[in-house]
């Protein structure tokens, strides 16, 4: 069955960005949120975002008046019922994605496909929720999501290859780099990008390095486009901190273990720009400066 209609639940950071991506890409999108605040917050998102766009010549006036017609928000699950797939986009803790899966499993008809944007849990748990786990999988998106073309698609063992299919051929329309992974905890690029972030406070705490000298260290010399630390706080020490948690739980190696320094950081609410500080301060945040953490 082809999807024409999707209902995404969250409308934050990134399911704000899934709901705007599909709207522009010809979908009918519903997505909802707990409270009517956060459903206008969101929406605002979604119209200062295109604007954007609109400003800078990679979305047309037209299309942005058209993907506004497909996309209406609301505060509850009913809504979402008539979706042929749902993108879950909430908070990074399994009782509220379990209490979510099992009201709309409860709510929605057997052919809707069901996919988490989780960063690091369990696709194979969550899908146990629900008594669908055919037609459940994950689809990892990226922030933020109108500029970033990957998207990780999890097949668990017990995903239908054609609901697999499905939601490789959705992602393309999306315009996204659609990769294939199995559901292990980080899937491919936290499990590659955690350690190496955590490696970098470690870098640090031991004294290798000031937050400067660390993060052009990997700018100049291996050409990535920001540095590790300034990464951290742009993803969110917090973020960081819990995939972390969880990456440890699973495999028990050092490597995915959270610093010290990390931890203290987060207790303090130094998450990173969104919070104004983490490894910089940004009361001017055209000119971060690098805190003293010692």
């Amino acid at each position: 069955m082809a999807i024409e209609k999707v209902g995404v639940v969250g409308c934050g950071l990134m399911g704000s960005g899934i709901a705007q991506v599909a709207a522009q890409a010809g979908f009918a999108v519903t997505v909802r949120e707990v409270s009517q605040p956060l459903v206008d917050k969101g929406l605002q998102s979604i119209e200062k975002n295109m604007q954007r766009m609109v400003d800078k010549g990679t979305l047309t006036a037209a299309n942005r008046d058209d993907a506004r017609t497909r996309l209406r928000g609301t505060t509850s699950l009913d809504d979402l019922k008539s979706s042929d797939m749902i993108i879950e986009a909430i908070i990074e803790q399994l009782p509220a994605k379990r209490e979510l899966w099992t009201a709309l499993d409860a709510v929605c008809p057997q052919h809707t496909i069901f996919a988490s944007n989780t960063s690091s849990l369990s696709i194979t748990e969550m899908a146990t929720f629900t008594k669908r786990p055919h037609r459940f999988l994950g689809m990892h998106f990226f922030n933020p999501v109108p500029i970033m073309k990957l998207v990780e698609v999890i097949r668990t063992i017990a995903t239908d290859a054609h609901v697999y299919d499905e939601a490789l051929a959705f992602a393309a329309k999306l315009g996204k780099t659609a990769v294939k992974t199995s559901d292990r905890t980080g899937f491919i690029v936290n499990r590659l990008l955690v350690p190496y972030l955590l490696d970098a406070v470690r870098a640090l705490e031991e004294g290798v390095g000031s937050i400067e000298d660390i993060d052009n260290s990997m700018k100049l010399g291996c050409g990535h486009p920001m540095g590790p630390l300034t990464l951290l706080d742009f993803v969110g020490l917090d973020t960081t901190y819990y995939i972390s948690i969880i990456m440890f739980e699973e495999f028990k190696e050092r490597r995915f273990a959270s610093p010290p320094l990390l931890k203290r950081m987060v207790l303090a609410g130094w998450n990173g720009r969104k919070a104004g500080r983490g490894f910089y301060d940004y009361s001017d945040p055209a000119k971060p400066v690098a805190n003293r953490l010692s």
